[in-house]
């Protein structure tokens, strides 16, 4: 008897809960990470329950589902973005506004971009996250194979004409191939334009079948999402397994500083949200959250462009003319929480190995993180490629990329998160302004002068 009165009030919170997270998959997702933190933990060698080899295997089976989902993702966002660009500029016959709609982002990207990596530079050094590390223990050996790759990867003067040119697709299915997606940005660009300029009668056939292609990979894509708590479950037992608890926190000072100024940056991406769309905060924070959720857990834009489009057209009610161009636009070059990443860590860095930065230096930082947004992969560790680049210019010691690549990948899971925030928002900033002007120009006063005209 005391059995069953003990099991009733379990099994009725067991229903409750499995209601609670049925259609949910922001709840599935946020109880898969906390799952996967203490799994991770279990796991990992801080309590040194299992051997390395133990739980290699057993991460290794445990990420499966992650990597399955990754790779259902960004098999289909090449079609996915060549069937929203070039439909997003069939939407939209009008050249000019669409020439808007590009330099607004443009411009507003480029804004936030620096922005993100002056408060970057502001709050290391007011923090000084640096003083509490020792640099004794680093050694240049540690790291000297990946900077001389880096460093034979920035562009001199001279280069810069053959980088440019590059970008053009020589072979469109071979950039399709490797991913280079501002190559495959600018071939579906320059296709969606070349069928404009034709008779609608001709080009009508192709954009029925782009049409019928986005909306197969959104379909691809829904499947995959039933995939998404198992995988953020196995990735995160994978990550914290092979990362330790250990470093994490000896590295907590500049970790804090990182996601105090990602915090500054996303209240800043809400506070333009505000005025720039008509869902309140709490509304709007509703809409993104799973899409938030997803980017942190993936660590890549690509892989979570096709949910992006998914919200801002059917939750935020973005015009498709805008969201399909905007979208994949903003996950090749809108990296605001890499570039504040990038703010953090040099002048961190700079304070472990005593390097003096000027304003010079500083204005250096925030060019560069600004100029290597535009056509870095949207893909998971681009920061810490971008981030090598940076240093050597400054001339901060190569094995400082040794030192913040343990939480590299934590950090890269949230700034992710906070660029799928700023492409997001973009997309609200253009639409509000294009919007605007629109109506300025068929104002009552506008039309009743050109009625008496």
């Amino acid at each position: 008897m005391r059995h069953n009165l003990i099991l009733t009030p379990l099994k009725t919170l067991s229903e409750h809960f499995d209601k609670l997270i049925s259609g949910r998959l922001w709840l599935k997702v946020i109880i898969a990470l906390a799952l996967g933190v203490l799994a991770g933990i279990a796991l990992g060698p801080d309590l040194g329950l299992f051997s390395s080899g133990t739980v290699r295997a057993i991460t290794a089976w445990l990420a499966l589902p992650g990597q399955v989902f990754l790779s259902i993702i960004q098999m289909i966002v090449v079609p996915l973005v060549i069937a929203s660009i070039v439909g997003g500029l069939a939407a939209n016959n009008d050249a000019a506004a669409m020439k808007k709609n590009g330099l607004l982002a443009l411009a507003f990207i480029t804004l936030s971009t620096a922005l993100a990596a002056t408060i970057g530079i502001v709050l290391a050094l007011n923090i000084n996250p640096g003083s509490y590390i020792e640099a004794t223990a680093l050694s240049n050996d540690q790291i000297a194979p990946l900077t001389s790759t880096v460093a034979k990867g920035f562009p001199a003067v001279a280069e810069l004409p053959d980088k440019v040119s590059a970008l053009i697709p020589k072979n469109p299915l071979a950039s399709m191939a490797s991913g280079e997606m501002m190559q495959v940005i600018l071939f579906s660009a320059v296709l969606g334009a070349a069928l404009l300029s034709i008779p609608a009668k001709q080009s009508r056939p192709l954009f029925d079948l782009l049409t019928a292609l986005q909306e197969v990979s959104l379909r691809i894509v829904s499947w995959a999402m039933l995939l998404a708590p198992l995988a953020v479950f196995g990735l995160i037992t994978k990550l914290v397994a092979n990362l330790g608890i250990e470093v994490l926190a000896g590295m907590a000072i500049y970790v804090a500083t990182v996601l105090l100024g990602l915090l500054c940056i996303a209240a800043f991406y809400f506070l333009v949200a505000r005025f720039t769309l008509p869902q309140k905060s709490g509304e709007f924070f509703r809409h993104i959250r799973e899409l938030l959720l997803l980017a942190f857990s993936t660590s890549s834009s690509a892989a979570v462009m096709p949910i992006t489009l998914e919200v801002v057209e059917n939750k935020l009610l973005i015009k498709p003319e805008v969201a399909r161009f905007l979208v994949p636009l903003g996950a090749t070059i809108n990296m605001t929480g890499t570039a504040l990443y990038q703010g953090v860590a040099t002048v961190f860095l700079a304070q472990v190995f005593n390097v003096d930065l000027g304003l010079g230096s500083y204005l250096f930082v925030v060019t560069m993180a600004v100029a290597a947004s535009i056509g870095s992969p949207a893909t998971p560790g681009a920061g810490i490629i971008i981030l090598s680049m940076v240093l050597e210019g400054v001339g901060i010691p190569a094995a400082g990329v040794a030192l913040i690549l343990g939480v590299d990948r934590i950090l890269d899971m949230c700034r992710t998160a906070v660029n799928i925030l700023g492409d997001v928002v973009t997309c609200a900033v253009v639409q509000r302004f294009s919007t605007q002007e629109a109506n300025t120009l068929i104002s009552p006063d506008n039309a009743k002068s050109q009625t008496k005209a």
